[in-house]
Order: structure tokens, then C-alpha cells, then sequence
């Protein structure tokens, strides 16, 4: 039997609106007249409604690839939507993002699942810092229970008692895999193990579901606490624009069930009046909007400028070691800079850090520093938020092996927002950790991986060395707005700088921000062009004057500090003047900075260079000390080497 309508107009009006710009798209797109994908939320309408529209303007959302719905009911920007998704200039993202992928007003959209989960962490957290009031609903589906960065961050949503509102749209299918095929357990459950309250509504009674949200936004609100709300729900059309493998029987019921066609049986017509004038609404904005012109490249791409300043000034040393001159500059910038936060695993003092970088930070300022569990993922998913509500956070990851736990949150994130959001917004995230072998720690915490960094599009990769002060560095890292990786070589932390100083050259440095190190014969001209970055600086500086003695090749040494933009012009004058170039790394060779270092100057140099990389071999890093040491490049190997080469 037909359930009766009881609820109030205005919420059947913002379901149909919904329902009815997300009906224009799927007929445009089978006009051809968008590009892309479109996943509607046909039948879920009335949980944006519930969520998404009862939050206040200082509040946020993050949602995922189905989030028409939930940007429609908490921005009112119908227009915006229409012109994203015919990839208009006027469009919320300008046409970049499309269907998945959009920001206006506090509201962010990713088609990443569970990825978002822990940047909404994140961005309230920022709220709970600021003591603004604001807090925020993230949105998945039922499909994002199988990813593991939901659980890291609900461990840290409810330990460090942040106040955000995860809702699960439940809608029984993870794209076309029924859910008794994938999940196991009980969905509440997996909240309530991390000590979280839960709600559970659905959308089939949707008054009922309208007080059932706001008991769970005002207890998130009132209590500063995460909460979690099961929303069963059912999609009526296909995951996304493709084909529907689901019984067209249990499609059909659910049709039945539907609240917006029993709205339209019991009240056709009121229904039919609501309808014509939302169609008439989305028709004249569509129409308009087919007239606007989309994007100018220039608008969305700008190459970025690399400084290149070559005032040389002669550098001197330091008599402290690196990690103190590290340590030095993080306890100022946290006294100083309000918005500076810092995260990572085991950086509470008294132990401050496996290394000890971040030793006394938590004494100075307790609120800014979180000491997190091990969870890689989360942490730099939680420093994204941050730093897109406003702070400046540096977060540690332990080892650079575990940088790869982080990826998605680096790449499919961080690096994405300001360009997907068409500028919109800034991440400006640091992401610092120790690489680098000669420790004995073994394959899994002796990696060189910046080959697997240097490559992100937006991102800046800095390798520390021993001849620049880190505190120069960093106050390049902390003036950015875009995200950074910073690679500390551990073997150089308990060196001063400039502690090798090679007789008879010359040891300076450029005025780039990043600056480059340029070590030189005193009185002959040179040789050779040897490079080398991090951790091979020290190792190559050591070196020059057995090099000369053993090849009677007179080299100058350049150390980039910036190894995701290499200072090509300046290793292309020097190897042209040389004719021969050599590159020093700790990781192993093929698809490594070395490759793209040399193709880079050959490309640009009139002249022809010999070249040679020497670089690990290319097998995992071993424990014992005599097989470590032939694996990674060492002394007598690269002098062998250029023995060998020229």
C-alpha cells in the first residue's frame, strides 16, 4: 500500500530539483553535448536534501564521484553545475573538474573513494583550531567500506575528537557488485569499534530522515565529535552513464518505493507544477550557457619560472650539525607562525622524532603538534585539509619508504586541487622525510625513491644537502602555496655543514631560493661536469681531489637543491665546457633523475657531451654492511667507473 505524503513542499521541490538537472545531463549527454561522465543520484535526492541542506554557510562538505546532489542542496548553484558539465568558463571549476570534481563555497568534490575522507578530517580540524564553529559532513558510499584509509582516519577522527559527520550512502551495489558479494560485517559497526556514535535513516521516509540528520548535526556541532550515519538508499539508474547489470525487477521496486513518484501519484498536480517550472528554469540556463565560450588555455596552464640568479657568493661553514640547524628553524616557525601545524608518528617530545628533527616542538606550542598512529595515508591526507583551510602544515613521514603508503594523497590530492578547482584554492602542504642507505637498516627502510616524486605535476621535490643551510631552504618551502616534498638524507644529519671542503676549489652557492652549490678548481679549468644531490653531495665533494689524482680528470661539482626542476641551463653551460657529464645517485638508475637530467642538458647543450650515469643496483638495499656497500655507489665503484668511461 501507497504510504501517504506528509512532508513539507519545499523539501519535494529541492529533491526534484535535483533530480531534474541531473535528467538534463543524461539527455545532453546522449545528444552529445558532454564530454566525460556523469554518475546521477537519482533516488538518493532526498539524502542531499537531509545533510547537505541543513548545514550553515560557514560549514563544509567533501563528496565524492556521485555529488550532484550534495553540491546542488548545500550551494544552490544550479547554473555553475550546468556550465561545469558543458565545460564553460563560467562553470564552478571552469570546465576542468566536470561531473566529479567540484569547489564553490566550502564545498569540494574528488572522484577519489576514501581519499577524501581523511582531507574533510583534516579541514575540520582546522575549523576545531580556529574555533570557528564550523563543521562538516563528508559523503561516501557503501562501496568506500572496502578502503583502508577510511579506518586510519576514523581511529584519528574519534582519538583526536574532531567534529565531522561521515555519512554512508548506502545503496547496496559498489558499482555493479552487489554488497553481499564484497562487504563483510555490519556497517555501523565499523564506527562503533573506533568509539564513534552512528545514526541510521534512509531515504524512503524522508521526514523521518530530515530529524534524524539534524540530531546527528547538532550532536557533531554540540559535542565537537565525529559521528557516523548510515543512509540506506537505492540509485535508480546506472552506476554511471554505462549499462545497468542489476535485476530490472528489484530496479522496478525500488521505482515503486521511490518517494518523489509516489509525490507524483498522490499529487500529480502539484507534482506536474513544480516540474514544468524546474524544467523551464534548467532549459533558459542551459540555453544561455551554450553561448559562453570555455577556458582559454593560457587561463588554465602556466608554466611554471624557474630563478635563475647567478650572483655567486663564496659559502662558509656552519659548526652545527644539520639536524640542529633543522630543529633550530622549526621551534622558531612554530612561535612565530600561528598557522603552522606539525604532524607525524613519534614527534611528541621527549622523543621528538625518530631522528630527532622534531625534538622540543611539542613542549613550545601542544595544540599545533599531533603525534598520529601509523597511518600514512591519513596523516598526509589530514595535513591536505589543513593547509586547504588555512594552515601551513609539515608533516613527517618516518622513512621515505613509507612515502608510497601516501601516494594517493600526494598525487590523486594534493597536487590535483588548485588546477582541478580551477585555481580556486591552494595546498600548501610539506612533506618532509629521511631517505637514503649506508645505516644498515635494510630494504625496507634504506630507499632512494625521489625518482618516484620529482615526476608529480605541481608538486616540488627539494633535496637537503650538506653545503646549504636547511633554514635557508625551508623558509623557500614555507613561503609556497603549492605542495612540497623536502628529502633529509640520514646519514647527513649529524653532519655540520660544510664539513667537507675539497683543497685547492672554490665552494659557492647561487641566489636561487633553492640555491645551487657550484664547487670548482681554484686556478685550471675543468674537466668534467659531475652532479649529484642529498645524500651524494658530501660522498662527491669528498671526492674531487682522488678523482683528479686516479682519472686526471679536474671536475666541477654541481648540487641542485631543486631536483624537480633542475637548473638545466647551468649544468648545460658547465657540461658543454667539459664535454663530459657525469650524475651521481643513491637510487637505482633506470627512470631516475640521472636519465632526465641528462636528456635535459643534451637537448639543450649545441655540443656534443659524453655521458655516464652511476647510480644503486637495481635490487633491494641489504642489511649487511659488505653487500650495502656494493650495492650502493661508492668510492671505488665510481672512480672504476669513470676509469671505465672516459
Amino acid at each position: 500500500m501507497m504510504q501517504a505524503i506528509k512532508i513539507n513542499h519545499r523539501i519535494i521541490k529541492e529533491a526534484l530539483r535535483i533530480r531534474k538537472v541531473e535528467e538534463k545531463f543524461l539527455q545532453l549527454f546522449s545528444q552529445g553535448k558532454l564530454n566525460g561522465t556523469v554518475h546521477t543520484c537519482v533516488g538518493q535526492e532526498f539524502s542531499a536534501v537531509a545533510f547537505a541542506g541543513q548545514l550553515k554557510k560557514k560549514d563544509f562538505i567533501f563528496s565524492n564521484h556521485r555529488c550532484h546532489g550534495h553540491y546542488i542542496a548545500f550551494t544552490g548553484d544550479v547554473r555553475g553545475l550546468l556550465a561545469e558539465l558543458l565545460g564553460k568558463a563560467s562553470g564552478t571549476s571552469g570546465g576542468i573538474g566536470s561531473s566529479q570534481h567540484l569547489c564553490h563555497h566550502n564545498f569540494f568534490s574528488n572522484g577519489i573513494q576514501g581519499g577524501i575522507v581523511p582531507v574533510a578530517a583534516g579541514y575540520a580540524l582546522a575549523g576545531k583550531l580556529k574555533n570557528n564553529g564550523a563543521i562538516g559532513i563528508v559523503f561516501i558510499g557503501d562501496g568506500t567500506l572496502g578502503e583502508g584509509v577510511l579506518y586510519e582516519t576514523m581511529n584519528i577522527l574519534s582519538k583526536w575528537e574532531i567534529p565531522l559527520l561521515i555519512v554512508c550512502e548506502n545503496n547496496f551495489y559498489a558499482q555493479s557488485t552487489p554488497q553481499h558479494i564484497n562487504l563483510a560485517g555490519d556497517i555501523q559497526a565499523r564506527a562503533r569499534a573506533f568509539g564513534i556514535r552512528t545514526f541510521k535513516g534512509n531515504t524512503w521516509e524522508p521526514e523521518l530522515l530530515m530529524e534524524q540528520s539534524a540530531e546527528a548535526i547538532a550532536f557533531v556541532r554540540d559535542q565537537q565529535k565525529p559521528c557516523f550515519f548510515q543512509v540506506d538508499t537505492y540509485r535508480l539508474n546506472a552506476h554511471s552513464k554505462g549499462d545497468d547489470d542489476r535485476d530490472p525487477e528489484d530496479v522496478a521496486l525500488h521505482r515503486q518505493k521511490d518517494y518523489l513518484h509516489i509525490f507524483q501519484q498522490q499529487s500529480p498536480s502539484y507534482y506536474q507544477m513544480y516540474e514544468e517550472a524546474i524544467n523551464q528554469e534548467i532549459d533558459a540556463m542551459v540555453e544561455e550557457i551554450f553561448k559562453e565560450s570555455d577556458l582559454p588555455i593560457e587561463k588554465y596552464f602556466q608554466p611554471s619560472t624557474r630563478t635563475d640568479d647567478r650572483e655567486w657568493k663564496t659559502l662558509e661553514p656552519v659548526n652545527k650539525r644539520q639536524v640542529e640547524l633543522i630543529n633550530t628553524f622549526f621551534q622558531e616557525k612554530l612561535v612565530s607562525d600561528e598557522r603552522t601545524v606539525f604532524l607525524g608518528e613519534d614527534i611528541h617530545s621527549p622523543y621528538g622524532g625518530a631522528f630527532k628533527v622534531t625534538k622540543e616542538l611539542s613542549f613550545l606550542r601542544p595544540e599545533r603538534v599531533f603525534t598520529t598512529p601509523i597511518s600514512e595515508a591519513a596523516v598526509v591526507g589530514i595535513s591536505n585539509g589543513l593547509a586547504l583551510n588555512g594552515f601551513r602544515p609539515i608533516t613527517e613521514i618516518m622513512f621515505g619508504d613509507f612515502m608510497t603508503l601516501a601516494m594517493d594523497q600526494i598525487i590523486n590530492h594534493a597536487s590535483k586541487f588548485h588546477h582541478m578547482f580551477n585555481r580556486k584554492v591552494n595546498c600548501p602542504v610539506v612533506i618532509r622525510t629521511p631517505m637514503g642507505g649506508r645505516r644498515g637498516y635494510g630494504p625496507t627502510h634504506s630507499q632512494t625513491l625521489d625518482k618516484f616524486l620529482v615526476g608529480i605535476d605541481n608538486v616540488k621535490t627539494v633535496a637537503l644537502n650538506t653545503f646549504i643551510d636547511p633554514a635557508l631552504i625551508y623558509r623557500s618551502v614555507s613561503s609556497e602555496e603549492h605542495p612540497v616534498i623536502v628529502i633529509e638524507n640520514k646519514t647527513d644529519y649529524g653532519k655540520k655543514l660544510l664539513h667537507t671542503r675539497p683543497r685547492n676549489f672554490t665552494c659557492q652557492a647561487n641566489g636561487d631560493p633553492y640555491p645551487v652549490v657550484r664547487i670548482s678548481p681554484a686556478v685550471s679549468a675543468p674537466t668534467l661536469t659531475l652532479v649529484a644531490y642529498g645524500g651524494m653531495a658530501d660522498m662527491a665533494a669528498s671526492l674531487l681531489e682522488t678523482i683528479f689524482s686516479e682519472t686526471d680528470l679536474l671536475a666541477e661539482l654541481i648540487i641542485p637543491s631543486l631536483i624537480s626542476d633542475l637548473p638545466l641551463d647551468i649544468l648545460t653551460e658547465s657540461a658543454s665546457r667539459t664535454g663530459r657529464l657525469v650524475v651521481l645517485e643513491e637510487g637505482s638508475p633506470f627512470g631516475g633523475i640521472g636519465g632526465e637530467l641528462i636528456a635535459g642538458v643534451t637537448e639543450k647543450a649545441d655540443v656534443k657531451i659524453r655521458v655516464r650515469r652511476i647510480a644503486a643496483l637495481p635490487v633491494p638495499i641489504p642489511s649487511v654492511k659488505s653487500l650495502e656497500h656494493l650495492v650502493l655507489p661508492e668510492k671505488n665503484r665510481i672512480i672504476q667507473e669513470l676509469k671505465e668511461s672516459f
